[in-house]
């Protein structure tokens, strides 16, 4: 199959954390395992109007076993974010959503994608939607987005290469049958913010539905001369074939136009004090230094269950993505005597395209008088990618006061080999199977594996030569779970991933003969259900490596060898639900103990006079030893809801030279909401101190650092219809 391109170029665990994992295993109260269904499968109907009676402790993920498990039942963390959740923080970014997940840490993506740091490792390309890999470079909209499940630690098992932190599944909303609603809303804001959106079900039988989510954006910024026009369509229909076969069948249509913001420099080992919205790219930036990007992608979903025990799903997804991205950027070194920053000047063009088809089988059954769930899947998927990218423009503007043009390309830049258009063919082949048994009423277990053939291949416009490798790599995954009663499981679980050379991107000469990264995490935890059910919280202790890490053979700088190792042993805590008296509440905490414990690397500090700093022994970039979040809404009555929440981010490094600190900080939101009818007024402070921090920075060098946003206030007025 192929899918054509557009046409358009636009270790340690501490004593604390034990102890914390024991105080929580006390007073729980009961909470039931769901039943297995007897009935066809529904295609993940989701209510359509969000109400303050929507719950903040969702009891199953279907990330996290590729069918509906209760989250009790999975050895593993799965953190869940909520619609209402989202809706109740004016959440309208992948960020803003992420901020409920503990052991998350933000990256500024090159100011052109969503991009964080999990558990210590970066998620670059670890993203999917609907539990289909989704991993193009670009900012992602909320507007078709019931929930987000993040699964901790590699997953492989299930979803192929990556995941070494974790990874993260949008759930996107779909049709609902025999309802025929709606939902408008209108938001304006501090820094010109404006948006619009709309939510349209319409239930055209019993046997068909319609919906359709759509946004637009047109904003301004805290950041000089930023600016964002978006739009988000995503139409779909939904499809009763049969009693037992039912079809999904869901478009999406997204372009992001903004300017490539990189952020600001350091200088002395901290961010340089200047106003937040200082810019340091083109002084004419929405000519010289803006990303557009285009997202269009179709899917079709067909369920059929042959009987109660037998069922098989198949996904489709073909998509086509485009970006276009200019920049002038301060990643040169910073002069502390003439306070001047470099800066260069850059072009990356992309187009892409790709299909992946999923085909899983479902069997429950009673063997050895055991009861088992079976998965049995098969993926296959080919993204073909085109690259092309100059850079070379140079110059030095003052750090304290940047203004200027954008530096010129030089022509011989263009003819430079790293400007050669590359091609590049990644193809997937892979089976894989999960089981999930009931040893005895307290014990269950789940295991599986995944086999994986992953071929890559990148030709060059000219010159240089066709470069390609395949890996074929074995994933395990094991997991026991224990519940003494319905009110608490213990786990233990063991999982495996690889990252391959070059992953997402274009192979290169000096790491096409290096093998991939392997990822292991060890984890054990429980998880509680308080309360009557009401109040979810779970803990984990966790030791996470990462082993086979690339680096540059000291004996021929041209080549690539696998001698390096990262790993993070953390503890982690969350709680969400409700709480006597109408508190609705989502917290979470993270340590994270990360270290580079054998490196031949070193890097090169950005600040004048340069030195070479090794690797080994450092702490990872952007992975804060301490982070932590509470967010709680109180239902007042007579429609009226208030509350807010407070984040904290410990001290991170920029870079693994670990010679820039971004501060630690803390950050206070409130918000209120008013429904009367139909109408529902939403009002949402952020920064309510109106407190100076960074939000996040490059992770690969010290100079490119973006500064969080002062106090804003976003209003959004919905109504239902």
């Amino acid at each position: 199959m192929s899918v054509p391109c557009n046409p358009l170029r636009h270790g340690a665990l501490t004593p604390l954390a034990c102890a914390v994992l024991a105080l929580t295993c006390s007073q729980a109260l009961a909470q039931g395992t769901p039943a297995a269904t007897e009935s066809a499968p529904a295609l993940g109907e989701v209510t359509i109007h969000a109400t303050p009676q929507e719950t903040y402790a969702p009891t199953a993920s279907s990330t996290a076993t590729k069918g509906s498990a209760p989250l009790r039942d999975v050895p593993q963390a799965v953190n869940v974010v909520p619609a209402q959740v989202l809706r109740d923080q004016g959440a309208r970014t992948m960020e803003d959503a992420l901020r409920n997940v503990p052991g998350v840490a933000m990256s500024h993506g090159d100011g052109q994608r969503d991009q964080v740091v999990i558990r210590g490792f970066t998620a670059i390309a670890d993203q999917f939607v609907d539990g289909v890999r989704d991993d193009a470079l670009y900012f992602r909209d909320l507007a078709d987005i019931e929930r987000i499940e993040v699964l901790k630690g590699p997953a492989a098992v299930l979803y192929g290469r990556g995941s070494s932190g974790g990874l993260i599944n949008r759930v996107t909303k779909k049709p609902v049958f025999g309802d025929t609603t709606g939902e408008a809303s209108i938001g304006l804001g501090s820094f010109q913010y404006r948006r619009a959106t709309a939510d349209v079900n319409v239930g055209i039988s019993d046997t068909a539905a319609f919906r359709i989510n759509a946004a637009v954006e047109d904003s301004g910024s805290y950041r000089d001369q930023q600016f964002v026009k978006r739009h988000n369509f995503a139409p779909s229909l939904a499809l009763k074939l049969s009693a037992q076969t039912d079809l999904l069948l869901q478009y999406t249509n997204a372009r992001d136009k903004r300017l490539t913001d990189f952020g600001i420099p350091a200088i002395n080992g901290r961010p340089v004090n200047v106003p937040v919205g200082t810019y340091y790219g083109s002084s004419n930036a929405a000519q010289d230094d803006t990303t557009t990007s285009t997202m269009q992608s179709f899917t079709a979903t067909l369920n059929h269950r042959f009987n109660d025990d037998w069922s098989v799903r198949n996904v489709t997804r073909a998509y086509d993505y485009t970006l276009d991205r200019y920049n002038t950027l301060p990643g040169g070194t910073t002069d502390p005597v003439n306070l001047t920053v470099g800066r260069t000047r850059s072009f990356i063009l992309r187009d892409e395209s790709g299909f992946f088809n999923q085909t899983d089988v479902t069997w429950r059954n009673q063997l050895g008088g055991l009861q088992q769930e079976w998965l049995m899947g098969m993926e296959l998927g080919q993204q073909k990618k085109r690259a092309e990218s100059v850079s070379g423009g140079a110059d030095r503007v003052s750090i304290l006061n940047p203004s200027g043009a954008a530096p010129v390309i030089p022509a011989a830049s263009y003819a430079a080999d790293s400007a050669i258009p590359s091609h590049t063919t990644q193809d997937t082949a892979a089976l894989y199977w999960q089981n999930q048994i009931t040893l005895a009423p307290q014990w269950k277990a789940l295991v599986g594996a995944r086999y994986d053939v992953f071929g890559q291949e990148t030709r060059f416009d000219r010159k240089l030569s066709t470069l390609s490798r395949t890996d074929k790599k074995f994933s395990p995954r094991a997991g026991l779970v224990w519940q003494p009663s319905d009110t608490v499981s213990y786990y233990v679980s063991y999982s495996k991933s690889f990252q391959p050379s070059a992953e997402t991107f274009a192979l290169a000469a000096n790491i096409t003969a290096a093998e991939p990264e392997i990822t292991q995490n060890k984890e054990i935890g429980v998880k509680l259900d308080l309360l009557d059910k009401q109040l979810s919280v779970t803990a984990a202790l966790f030791n996470l490596e990462r082993t086979n890490i690339k680096n540059t053979d000291p004996t021929n700088p041209a080549r690539q060898i696998n001698v390096g190792t990262q790993r993070t042993n953390g503890f982690e805590l969350t709680a969400s639900g409700r709480l006597p008296g109408r508190w609705d509440v989502s917290a979470g905490y993270a340590y994270l103990d990360g270290r580079m414990t054998k490196s031949l690397a070193t890097t090169t500090s950005a600040q004048l006079p340069t030195v070479a700093v090794p690797a080994a022994g450092k702490v990872p970039a952007l992975t804060p030893r301490n982070s932590a979040f509470v967010w709680a809404m109180k239902d007042l009555g007579q429609g009226l809801r208030l509350g807010g929440g407070v984040s904290y981010v410990g001290e991170r490094f920029t870079s693994l030279t670990n010679l820039v600190t971004l501060p630690a900080y803390t950050t206070l939101d409130a918000a209120l909401q008013y429904t009367v009818g139909r109408w529902e007024l939403d009002v949402n402070v952020k920064n309510l101190a109106d407190r100076k921090y960074y939000v996040s920075a490059h992770g690969s060098n010290d100079n490119l650092i973006l500064p969080g946003s002062p106090r804003a206030v976003q209003v959004t007025l919905r109504t239902q219809f």
